[in-house]
């Protein structure tokens, strides 16, 4: 008799094991909490959905902190910046510009002015930016002013159009 219970026992636990068990995998939805895999569906649909929504909040934050009637930028690879005669860029501390067109000079209130990596040397406040030539900021409040025309050039870093 004894014996008989715990066989009945048993096969009550099994099976409301079994049951609890079927309950809990249908009720988890796939990609959720409950279930982390990872499914192409939610990269696509949320996950890169919120991460733009970052990206373009983050963007309209910087945009509008701009200090008006100049332009600003940032950049991990160069870019080209237009100036007009009379505009100066300033960049930031390693900030990296290059003169493709026109014509420019450097403008630093003390020295050294701009550091030229072309030829390991320096260019003092009023000098003039050789074309193709890597110039680099490294103390704040240096940069270049475009000459006469319209002066193109590479910008590398962080730096305000004024």
């Amino acid at each position: 008799m004894k014996k008989d219970r715990w066989l009945l026992r048993s096969a009550v636990l099994l099976a409301l094991s079994a049951v609890l068990m079927t309950t809990a995998s249908l009720a988890a939805e796939a990609g959720s909490a409950e279930d982390p895999l990872v499914t192409l569906s939610y990269l696509n649909d949320t996950f890169f959905s919120q991460l733009m929504q970052r990206v373009d909040q983050k963007i309209a934050e910087r945009t509008g902190q701009a200090v008006p009637g100049a332009s600003s930028g940032t950049s991990a690879s160069f870019s080209v910046v237009t100036l007009s005669e009379g505009q100066t860029l300033t960049g930031d501390i390693g900030c990296e510009v290059m003169l493709r067109v026109g014509s420019a000079v450097c403008v630093s209130p003390s020295d050294p002015g701009l550091i030229d990596e072309t030829t390991a040397g320096t260019l003092a406040n009023g000098g003039a930016l050789v074309q193709n030539h890597l110039y680099m900021m490294t103390i704040e409040g240096r940069g270049v002013r475009a000459g006469s025309g319209t002066t193109k050039v590479l910008a590398r870093g962080s730096y305000t159009v004024s």
